[in-house]
């Protein structure tokens, strides 16, 4: 009887335990905002059903929209997150980028953006939108692997929260490896990297340092970067299933 108490106990606890961090995250708000277009929406589809099923999972809601155009004055105040899924920093009309700029500067909630989010330079006509390069650790797009690599990458902070549970190394298939003008540490601090000389096949398109994953410290908001969101495939990936669910919960946490 006595060992049945005690194991009823440890149950209750870990019920409790479980609701105390649900609790940290229920009834909060995100707003994602995506591609619906090009060859990163099977991404983007594949991104939504596993957002939706950890929303209900969680007691998140979530607000989808595909148009910086819908963003404005106030209109990001009752979020506690923003996920920038494969959606590039240009095109925004500048009250969206006013907007966007204060919530991250103010620490009004969380940022987690993904791939195209350093998409940063001259494109499709637009110029370049010099807070969000500052933002992303004063970096420009340089190039890409366009024919698509394997790599293995590295975590670089194991014992940050974003990389609890994730494996030191781990698999990343079929990418596009964005290179830039230079490699953006020592301006915000890098959890992860790309180790180029695991490419499959071998690529000539390299950085040498190479982060891929990293947050800002400098600016009041919790925010993550994690480059890697190419591929549909990405979200049968544990560990990098691993390693967003991380970075939303930590980013709630405002």
């Amino acid at each position: 009887m006595k060992s049945l108490f005690c194991i009823a106990l440890v149950m209750l606890f870990s019920m409790c335990a479980l609701r105390a961090r649900a609790g940290q995250v229920s009834h909060r708000r995100v707003l994602v905002l995506y591609e619906n277009g090009g060859h990163h929406l099977a991404y983007s589809l594949a991104a939504k059903n596993w957002l939706n099923k950890l929303a209900t999972d969680s007691g998140l809601t979530i607000d989808y929209i595909t148009d910086a155009q819908q963003i404005g004055p106030g209109s990001l105040d009752h979020y506690q997150l923003i996920i920038q899924l494969d959606y590039p920093p240009y095109s925004w009309p500048l009250r969206a980028e006013k907007a966007f700029q204060q919530y991250i500067e103010k620490g009004k909630g969380g940022w987690l953006g993904f791939h195209h989010a350093t998409l940063l330079g001259q494109f499709d006509g637009y110029p370049l939108w010099s807070w969000f390069a500052h933002f992303m650790g004063d970096i420009r797009f340089k190039n890409y692997i366009s024919t698509f690599a394997n790599g293995m990458v590295k975590v670089e902070d194991g014992k940050h929260p974003v990389m609890e549970g994730v494996p030191a190394t781990f698999l990343i298939e079929k990418e596009e490896w964005y290179t830039y003008n230079l490699s953006p540490r020592g301006k915000v601090k890098v959890l992860a990297s790309v180790d180029e000389s695991t490419y499959e096949p071998s690529a000539t398109i390299k950085m040498g340092d190479h982060p891929v994953v990293w947050v800002n410290p400098q600016v009041k908001a919790r925010n993550v970067y994690i480059f890697m969101g190419h591929s549909p495939q990405l979200f049968k990936n544990e560990a990098y299933k691993r390693l967003v669910s991380n970075a939303i919960f930590w980013a709630l946490r405002t």
